[in-house]
């Protein structure tokens, strides 16, 4: 990819994964390398500039203004980054400007004194400053002066591009935190925004964190790096027409991330609003019109891993309020179903809740009934891990990070001792539900469908065994569903670090339809996820396939071609 195909796929570019970002980076690489705007031949070519620096510079150091550098090592064709247009030359900060300069001025003379945090890292945002008397900031500061350029140099700072052309100073001077590295150019032979283009450019920034020294969480880019780096410097005039480009590609990428950013929102705010008006339909033509809306403008709504998972979301709200699938008169009623399960499992009769109106979180349809964990199935915490027992057999127990949602991780199963009476307590089977208790994961859930031969579970866990009238599944849903509407957090307990006792799982209330309907909801959940995996994997394509168009114009952009190298001198 050239020049002119980059700039005509700009904004397509922007639309890869941080793409306004790598562009931002992408834009400093080409301007310090010379492929941001074309050569002039009519410039004053750079070698007779770096003449002209040499010449003021020991003017300079005979008026005793300034403190003669130390002699500025030549530069190893053999270390060059890379090559420079034929006009341009490589040379170093410290021969073109004045590196660490002091100020002179009277006590009382007011300056301005600027803080590290006061220096932004987004390109062109002026320095804050405060005014406070020369004498207050003269000793134990950095100097610097109107038109210098300043970077710090400490990690995280030197890392995230702190670095400005000051501008603006009260009375031309000032000082600032220790933290910085200044430059200053001798009188008009160099442009400071140039210079900030190179101390912000990525290739400067990265071999620069390779030359920190210091302790871990103090170190500084030290002196030598940044005054004896190579610096590519170009003609004056071309230096200003690449400061103006980058200001223009930089206005443009604002104006691009502003756009990508409303666009996101409004995409948000559309899915949301669509989806919430399908979620509340009380009547079926009103959910009808509005699945169809949906429908209608799919590509439109769900074209951002963000809006995708607000779809997921809404299917199982709709799947546990009895909006996904029709009712059938034809299915045995869920309470004749729970009353046989009972009786077939030897347990005693339960109170059933009706499930209408304020008895549960929302309205059921009808057929369905709000029921606790105690009248559908069995549940209980796993057991406590005991390291100092000696007795027994070793077997594989699941932990909460083992439970991932919908899904387990079992790459690092543990092991420790059951006793053999223990087995059958403590022993997950086909079917059974497992639910974090507490940790990070809390209310995780997921189906165990006999991955491992024999296993336990820990205490972390609650182990929930279905009766014959529950499909598991069917409740894993509704507990993802509760976690992502807030209502299971009502449930958790302890202040610091939350917790999902068996008391308080006791007491939620989750919504049950005849299990006929329940297969049928858990069978139309997993063929719309199928949906949203199908699109989710369309979406990462295309994503994949703007970072690919901005990968390649990185790589045909920023690499040293061997036509270049063959026709540029260093």
């Amino acid at each position: 990819m050239d020049t002119t195909t980059f700039f005509d796929n700009f904004e397509r570019l922007a639309e890869a994964p941080n793409g306004v970002g790598k562009l931002r980076e992408l834009i400093l690489q080409m301007a310090v390398q010379g492929r941001l705007v074309p050569q002039d031949p009519n410039d004053e070519p750079a070698a007779v500039l770096l003449g002209r620096i040499d010449a003021a510079k020991k003017a300079l150091e005979r008026g005793s203004r300034v403190t003669k550098d130390a002699v500025v090592p030549e530069i190893q064709a053999s270390k060059l980054p890379c090559r420079v247009p034929p006009n341009w030359v490589w040379t170093r900060l410290r021969r073109v400007g004045i590196v660490s300069p002091r100020n002179e001025a009277l006590d009382d003379t007011e300056a301005s004194f600027v803080p590290m945090a006061l220096i932004s890292a987004t390109y062109a945002e002026p320095i804050q400053m405060e005014t406070r008397p020369w004498k207050e900031i003269r000793q134990g500061f950095t100097h610097f002066a109107e038109g210098d350029v300043v970077m710090a140099k400490i990690t995280p700072c030197f890392q995230n591009g702190k670095s400005a052309v000051v501008r603006g100073l009260r009375n031309d001077i000032g000082a600032g935190t220790t933290e910085l590295h200044v430059f200053r150019p001798v009188a008009d032979t160099m442009c400071p925004e140039y210079v900030l283009l190179y101390l912000k450019s990525p290739r400067f920034l990265a071999d620069g964190v390779g030359r920190m020294t210091g302790s871990a969480g103090q170190k500084r880019v030290p002196t030598e790096y940044f005054a004896n780096n190579p610096f590519p410097l170009p003609p004056l005039a071309e230096q200003r027409r690449i400061v103006a480009k980058v200001d223009e590609l930089m206005r443009l990428c604002d104006e691009l991330e502003g756009r990508v950013e409303r666009q996101r929102e409004a995409r948000e705010r559309l899915s949301a609003a669509a989806l919430d008006r399908l979620v509340t339909a009380c009547e079926p033509n009103e959910f009808a019109t509005s699945w169809q809306r949906i429908c209608d403008h799919f590509d439109l709504l769900y074209d951002v891993p963000e809006t995708l998972a607000q779809l997921r979301q809404a299917i199982l709200q709709l799947a546990v309020r009895g909006k996904l699938v029709a009712q059938n008169t034809d299915d045995e009623p869920i309470k004749a179903t729970i009353r046989t399960s009972r009786d077939s499992a030897g347990l005693p009769p339960t109170q059933y809740l009706t499930g209408q109106g304020e008895s549960g979180h929302f309205p059921l349809p009808a057929g369905w009934c709000w029921v606790t964990l105690k009248d559908v199935a069995d549940h209980r915490l796993g057991k406590m891990l005991d390291q100092d027992k000696n007795t027994g057999y070793f077997h594989p127990y699941l932990r909460n990070t083992n439970v991932q949602w919908f899904c387990f991780a079992l790459g690092d199963i543990k092991e420790m001792r059951f006793e053999e009476e223990e087995l059958d307590e403590y022993e997950v089977r086909s079917g059974d539900l497992l639910i974090c208790e507490g940790g990070h994961g809390i209310g995780r859930t997921a189906v165990w469908e006999c991955q491992l031969e024999r296993v336990m579970f820990q205490k972390a866990l609650h182990r929930v065994r279905p009766l014959a009238c529950l499909n598991s599944y069917f409740l894993a849903f509704c507990v993802r569903a509760y976690d992502a509407n807030g209502t299971l957090q009502r449930y958790y307990t302890g202040a610091g670090i939350p917790h999902f006792t068996g008391k308080s799982l006791a007491k939620v209330l989750f919504p049950l339809p005849p299990l006929a309907e329940q297969r049928r909801i858990v069978a139309k959940v997993n063929e719309l996820m199928s949906l949203c995996d199908a699109l989710g994997a369309k979406l990462r394509q295309s994503q994949a396939d703007c970072n690919r168009l901005l990968e390649a114009a990185v790589h045909h952009l920023l690499k040293q071609r061997a036509v270049e190298a063959a026709s540029c001198p260093a």
